[in-house]
């Protein structure tokens, strides 16, 4: 390819949503470019050798979406099977289902409440916490959930997740916590549509970034490489926004998690996807094991793979934004520096700085795509 029309920064889901429209709809040619040497961003998959497993390289990832505008653009690229992701979580031994519903609560107070009755229970547990003007993260919680249900399910896997006493967090961070009155078990309710590729995830990306007229330059860090990069019209970053800027106002803060892999001699490690586990005093946040996330494919019957996750600060894998408010006065100055930028687009969760599900991430890159970049081809 000569010096394309565009430049994108980033093969996840953003910039290959990205490149895709700019190849088909604008018939532009367009360069895709990955620090990482594979496409896909934080949701790779990739295969087992040893048991044939599929698993997402960076933790479990369920496409779930209420739009069908980001359902319908992204059925053009797969199929999905019928997984429907539920969470459990462990606390000093005994497991309940995550987010709290009316199990978690009769299961926790060994009580047999119907709705009504739990309602009215948790409402006296939030009264008698006192907290009307909540000044941080675990005031807000608790005025949330009341203090018992916080402190066995909530404090200590933030603690792990933010490396950070829940009382120094802001209360912003948490808006509500679902709270169901009912058994419900599915983790997320709101979905018109959720479940697995069919095929794994690495190739909905291959075919998104299948055209003629897209490069992929996998293991090629734009900012040390940026340069020798030229393009005619648009830049399209999705890095770290602050990267970018060489973290020249200061480096925005993230936190990252580590994946520990292990085979396990038996056929089902933990019978679900993913478990978290809420007590300080267990290292990790969650175990995975991806066979469940394929009920439809046939796997060995004496062998699972499972993931450790544990939080965090690597900042060569930058995950989840910190948004405390140095972080959010930080972040409106490099936005203000991004503002001067002509010819460069900021997306994602990176450039963004922002925790986007996936469906949120394709309908970011569709806007972006009609407003910032179609206009101006």
């Amino acid at each position: 390819m000569s010096t394309p029309e565009y430049v994108v920064v980033g093969a996840g889901l953003f910039g290959s949503v990205i490149a895709e429209r700019i190849a088909d709809r604008l018939q532009r040619t367009v360069l895709v470019v990955d620090k990482r040497t594979e496409v896909g961003g934080n949701c790779h998959s990739t295969e087992d050798s040893e048991t044939g497993i599929e698993y997402h390289t960076y933790g479990t990832h369920i496409f779930h979406t209420s739009s069908s505008e980001a359902w319908d653009y992204i059925r053009r690229f797969t199929d999905f099977n019928g997984y429907h992701h539920q969470v459990l979580t462990v606390h000093r031994g005994s497991v309940y289902q995550m987010p709290i519903n009316l199990e978690t609560i009769n299961a926790f107070y060994g009580k047999h409440f119907r709705p009504a009755e739990a309602r009215e229970f948790i409402a006296a547990e939030i009264a008698a916490a006192g907290i009307t003007k909540p000044r941080n993260l675990e005031e807000k919680a608790i005025s949330l959930v009341g203090r018992p249900l916080y402190e066995a399910f909530i404090r200590g896997y933030t603690i792990k997740q933010w490396r950070t006493d829940p009382r120094e967090l802001p209360a912003e961070i948490i808006t509500r916590l679902p709270v169901r009155f009912d058994y419900r078990e599915d983790y997320f309710t709101d979905a018109l549509r959720q479940g697995i590729p069919l095929r794994g995830y690495t190739a909905v990306f291959e075919r998104l970034l299948s055209s003629p007229l897209i490069e992929t330059r996998l293991g090629c860090d734009f900012l040390t490489n940026r340069e020798q990069l030229p393009f005619n019209r648009q830049l399209i970053f999705s890095g770290p926004i602050d990267g970018y800027f060489d973290s020249s106002l200061g480096p925005l803060q993230w936190r990252s998690v580590r994946q520990e892999k292990k085979i396990v001699e038996e056929g089902d490690f933990q019978g679900t996807s993913v478990m978290n586990y809420a007590d300080l005093d267990v290292p990790f946040t969650r175990i995975h094991e991806p066979r469940h996330l394929h009920p439809e494919r046939s796997y060995p019957s004496d062998r699972t793979v499972i993931f450790y996750e544990t939080p965090s600060d690597d900042p060569s894998e930058p995950l989840y934004p910190v948004k405390t408010r140095r972080n959010l006065e930080l972040l409106k100055r490099y936005r203000e520096l991004a503002s001067r930028e002509s010819h460069v687009v900021f997306g994602g969760r990176l450039g963004d700085y922002a925790y986007y599900d996936m469906d949120k991430t394709i309908l970011r890159a569709l806007e972006c795509f009609e407003k910032e970049i179609a206009p101006f081809s």
